[in-house]
């Protein structure tokens, strides 16, 4: 009995010298292209504290949401709407009840050009300008948010003709920082200097909130990642303090 013995108290105390990382698996992640500079920052967080690995892949949401239903092999999905990841709940693509409210979307109204955009955007009424930039709002939720903001205001009509329409966020901002259009629709986490919490660079005006509808971003666990460690302990992470500080930092509102 004493050999059984020994050798299983061995066995215990070489599962007690095992790092969490030999234990490490990896997530495939679909993200909100708004939310690169705070994910990119979480995940490295995340393999800090738990040894797993999220492979991120950022683009519209609604472009992620297509690969989804299409069989993309994303097992947590972050968008910067509720309307998708509540429909893969209902159409068998993600685990029922998984979703959750990971950050508030912050909207500006922006210029590569210091002092072109005024802090009431009344440059949208009254400025002389052949472009405007927005994400296409078939597919890309800041486009939608951004056209209620000009509906709010009655510029919508009037600027239609000038749009300018990126894939993404993240070409929007391109566009705008690189002069193809004088001013457009980013997020505040592309523009906001983390140290001050302000814009940082340009001119900007950050939209009040009660211009459009509710900007909530929901995340989600889809089917494929239901029994993956990683995915598991991704959307857990989400919800931490650490993470919620990096989601601040980057001026978004934090779920309530």
């Amino acid at each position: 009995m004493l050999p059984n013995r020994f050798f299983r108290l061995l066995i215990v105390a070489w599962l007690m010298l095992l790092t969490p990382t030999t234990w490490a698996a990896t997530t495939l992640v679909a993200v909100a292209s708004d939310f690169t500079k705070p994910m990119t920052e979480i995940a490295a967080e995340f393999e800090k504290a738990t040894g797993h690995t999220a492979k991120l892949s950022f683009g519209s949401s609604g472009k992620a949401f297509a690969q989804i239903q299409s069989g993309a092999p994303f097992e947590v999905y972050l968008s910067a709407s509720e309307q998708y990841p509540l429909e893969l709940e209902k159409t068998g693509f993600a685990v029922v009840d998984s979703h959750f409210v990971y950050a508030i979307g912050k909207l500006v109204l922006w210029s590569a050009k210091p002092g072109y955009v005024d802090g009431q955007g009344k440059i949208l009424a009254t400025g002389d300008f052949k472009h405007i930039a927005l994400a296409d709002p078939s597919h890309a939720p800041y486009g939608v948010v951004a056209e209620e903001v000009m509906k709010s205001l009655g510029v919508l009509d009037k600027l239609r003709p000038l749009f300018v329409m990126g894939e993404n966020i993240s070409q929007t901002f391109q566009f705008v920082s690189t002069g193809n259009a004088e001013l457009g629709f980013v997020g505040l986490a592309q523009v906001i200097n983390v140290n001050s919490g302000k814009i940082g660079s340009g001119s900007g005006w950050l939209i009040p909130d009660d211009l459009h509808s509710p900007f909530r971003q929901m995340a989600v666990l889809l089917k494929t990642g239901a029994e993956n460690p990683a995915a598991l302990a991704l959307v857990d992470f989400l919800k931490s303090p650490a993470a919620l500080a990096i989601i601040e930092k980057y001026g978004f509102g934090l779920p309530k």
